[in-house]
């Protein structure tokens, strides 16, 4: 059998969406490919590599394609939308936020990057302050679909008392209560605190010049 990187890359993101990352091996991919783990090599040199590749796959299904907003587009829109895409294509695949968490040196998260902190120095902020707004923007979006993809542990297991935990952290409970009234999801609760870190953000920064 002839490979070539594509099938590969294709065939290791099958494997993440059938048993997760753990789950993403040179030695089973190998075997779904029907070669020997040291044919891999030649496309793919180890883990790492690979682990790279399949987020590279995972980025370029929502980001086929990127362009700065028209002029007449608020930034604040504009940042709000493209970290939603970041976290549809991050849902899209069990897992997807470790693997672009362990990814090294994606192109596509770079030219993401590169996108949305030019698009912010045009809009007149400065370098560092659009770095700055960026990565909290990026890696907020990465930290909150990790948590939404971590394993739930079973919480009767371990002699859960929800009575005592409200006893004990009644904020806590009544602020999560409060939040979650009919209707409203964990899509809302993403949206809004992207929100909370983008209104600070333009905030310090004033109007931009």
């Amino acid at each position: 059998m002839t490979l070539d990187r594509q099938q590969i890359v294709t065939e290791a993101v099958a494997l993440l969406d059938a048993e997760g990352l753990d789950g993403v091996t040179t030695r089973k991919l190998a075997a779904r490919l029907g070669v020997q783990s040291p044919t891999l090599y030649w496309h793919v040199p180890n883990k790492a590599a690979l682990v790279t590749a399949i987020a590279e796959h995972i980025l370029e299904e929502q980001f086929p394609e990127l362009s700065p907003p028209p002029a007449e587009e608020p930034w604040q829109d504009w940042l709000t939308g493209l970290a939603e895409r970041l976290r549809r294509a991050l849902l899209a695949h069990p897992d997807g936020a470790r693997v672009i968490s362990a990814a090294q040196l994606s192109r596509k998260m770079a030219a993401i990057s590169e996108l949305a902190m030019s698009t912010l120095v045009a809009r007149g902020f400065p370098l560092r302050h659009a770095r700055m707004i960026v990565l909290t923007v990026e890696r907020f979006t990465v930290g909150y679909v990790l948590e939404e993809q971590a394993p739930r542990p079973d919480t009767g297991a371990d002699g859960f008392d929800l009575a005592e935990f409200t006893a004990a952290y009644p904020t806590v409970v009544a602020g999560i209560t409060d939040y979650f009234q009919p209707g409203r999801t964990v899509d809302d609760l993403f949206h809004d605190c992207l929100d909370v870190i983008i209104e600070g953000a333009a905030a310090k920064a004033g109007p931009p010049s």
